[in-house]
């Protein structure tokens, strides 16, 4: 474990914000929203069947292997280098993806609340802007960094509380847009009730991220378990009265999965301007570029620690020399993500955000496939290490915990890239899909046999 020239600053409240922050995306509120009050069906049964496991597997893992190699480490540790290298690749495309979805929204966002017409080269050059500042806030540590993360978290929490504060407000006093029958709260079968699955998935992980964050940690042993469990249990409760107000806000026909929360308090509140919807909108972007900060400092320490190992390529490895932060990795990700941002200005004019988006939600959801038969694996051949936190049970329930998970991913990764029927909305939709996942697994195994095919890693 890297050792700190001073003493360690993150404390217990700053791990369950720092997991509030990381794990709790508002933005990815309205896309679940989109599959109507089925949603609340989805979220019931994922919360018990994939969060509740996936908590607790990230909770042993993250104290037993404690440092920077997060979900990247435990896989190599288990499968071997290759599965490693595989697991890091995926981690990686995800996240250039994602950013250039996330400032796109910022700017979409930043235009409708305060009604500024600003051209494609000033949005490229607002974009570019925040990439870079998210990249140079990568350099320090989280711990110089989590007043960042904690005021995200407290933004978040209000926002969410006030949207599910006047959905119930507005329920009971004008009615709903959607109308809550018990038909309506049945899950959706359909392509589009399907297709939405991975969403909610999405908007549950994130806590391998916390893992690595353990060497700024002052007793990680005990603070990572109870932070998950808090964050956990806070981040439930913010989600569905999110869910709840957006519901009660707008026709799902009507929802748009960029701007559906902030138009969700536009409608609630009766009005498109003003002082208070333009604080609800700052508070909004400022979630935004927190969240890519707290995700871009777990994402550099895994790309930087597989490429140590040289399961990714060297360049990655490039740290600093006054505080070993992955700098490498930090450059790499502002670079790519930049010329995704670039070539999405000349995209042909539909729903950019969504697109990267769901492209974002694939590859990142092919990341953690390999963490759960991981966790079993690592409890057989590594039964003498020492783990502070130890989920309990025998091996049917760890067996069972372990791999609905492992399916669940799977069946919603099938369902978003794979068309569910031969119509031209969802052939149109899912074909690009289809192509990007092939190249994005056709690339990472070409990295990950060049990077481990010279240099036996011990395990």
């Amino acid at each position: 474990m890297t050792q700190l020239p001073e003493k360690k600053k993150f404390k217990m409240f700053d791990a369950v914000l720092a997991s509030v922050c990381v794990v709790m995306t508002i933005e990815a509120s309205a896309p679940a929203a989109k599959m109507g009050n089925s949603q609340f069906f989805w979220w019931g049964i994922l919360i018990l069947t994939f969060f509740l496991p996936y908590g607790l597997i990230s909770a042993e893992l993250g104290t037993a292997y404690q440092g920077q190699g997060g979900i990247y480490e435990w896989v190599k540790k288990a499968y071997g280098p290759r599965w490693g290298s595989r697991v890091a690749c995926y981690y990686w495309f995800n996240f250039p993806v994602w950013v250039s979805s996330i400032v796109l929204l910022f700017t979409e966002i930043l235009c409708s609340a305060f009604h500024l017409n600003i051209g494609t080269g000033g949005l490229v050059g607002i974009e570019l802007l925040l990439i870079w500042l998210v990249t140079l806030l990568s350099c320090f540590r989280v711990s110089d960094s989590k007043w960042i993360l904690n005021l995200a978290a407290v933004f978040k929490a209000v926002m969410m509380l006030f949207l599910g504060g006047l959905g119930f407000y507005i329920a009971f006093h004008k009615g709903v847009a959607n109308p809550f029958t018990l038909q309506s709260f049945l899950p959706s079968f359909d392509s589009q009730g399907l297709s939405y699955v991975i969403v909610i998935l999405f908007d549950l992980v994130g806590f391998e991220v916390i893992t690595t964050y353990t060497d700024d940690m002052e007793r990680p042993d005990s603070q990572l378990p109870l932070a998950i469990k808090l964050g956990g249990a806070l981040i439930i409760f913010f989600y569905v009265l999110a869910a709840f107000g957006i519901s009660v806000a707008i026709p799902v026909n009507e929802l748009s999965a960029s701007t559906g929360v902030i138009e969700s308090f536009r409608i609630l509140l009766h009005r498109t301007d003003g002082i208070l919807i333009g604080l609800i909108a700052v508070m909004f972007l400022y979630a935004l570029f927190a969240n890519l900060i707290s995700w871009s400092l777990g994402v550099n320490y895994v790309l930087k620690s597989a490429a140590q190992d040289h399961s990714l390529p060297g360049f990655l490895a490039a740290e600093s020399k006054k505080n070993k932060m992955p700098v490498g990795a930090a450059a790499a990700n502002g670079i790519i993500s930049s010329a995704i941002v670039v070539l999405g200005a000349f995209m042909p004019d539909s729903d950019v955000f969504w697109q990267f988006f769901a492209m974002n939600m694939i590859v990142l959801m092919m990341s953690y496939v390999m963490m759960f038969p991981a966790f079993l694996k690592l409890r057989k051949i590594d039964p003498s290490r020492p783990r502070p936190f130890r989920v309990k049970g025998g091996m049917l329930k760890l067996k069972l915990m372990a791999y609905l998970p492992m399916c669940l991913i799977i069946l919603s990764i099938v369902f978003t890239v794979l068309p569910l029927n031969l119509s031209s909305e969802e052939l149109n939709g899912k074909i690009p899909l289809m192509i990007g996942s092939g190249l994005v697994i056709a690339i990472s195994e070409w990295i990950s046999y060049q990077s481990t095919k010279t240099e036996e890693i011990v395990k």
